[in-house]
């Protein structure tokens, strides 16, 4: 069976009711120069029985140090990831702080092979980006969670929202 990950999508709409969706960029020496294609939905692995919603919130909290947004959830469905890694993603209406975010940490062996262990933090920022936007940005394996967020809010909207830019 392949990994599986459950992650949370928060959004809120901004000035000129522009969508935005709150995405959080990896930590580590391997991404620290990468951005277009290195965001992430807030997410992690769960172990098989485990609740996928409940990793969602669990992992949520420890990639940003701040509670799950409390509200409607809206299930996204799950992806297959390039690496055959199965994502299941909920999107949550909420608004939170960006500039406090403070993640758990990892260990790894760095440089590589050097016999040194180093550790950083598993998320080094988190932003609020328009939906227009956020494609470039996100792993290419997520972008279908923001498609499929735009299908479904699109039908349940009565005063229309923009994608921004």
């Amino acid at each position: 069976m392949p990994a599986q990950s459950a992650g949370l999508l928060p959004y809120r709409f901004g000035g000129g009711r522009t969508l935005e969706v709150l995405v959080v960029h990896p930590g580590g020496p391997f991404w620290a120069n990468k951005d277009d294609g290195a965001w992430s939905v807030a997410k992690g692995e769960y172990e098989p029985g485990q609740d996928p919603e409940e990793a969602a919130n669990r992992e949520f909290e420890e990639e940003l140090g701040q509670a799950a947004p409390v509200g409607d959830r809206i299930d996204l469905g799950e992806l297959r990831q390039p690496s055959g890694k199965l994502v299941r993603v909920w999107a949550v209406e909420g608004d939170l702080d960006v500039e406090n975010v403070t993640s758990n940490e990892f260990e790894m062996e760095w440089p590589p092979h050097s016999g040194k262990t180093a550790s950083w933090p598993e998320v080094d920022r988190a932003a609020w980006m328009s939906a227009a936007s956020v494609k470039r940005k996100l792993s290419k394996g997520q972008v279908g969670f923001v498609d499929r967020l735009v299908v479904r809010l699109q039908e349940t909207s009565e005063s229309g929202f923009s994608l921004g830019s």
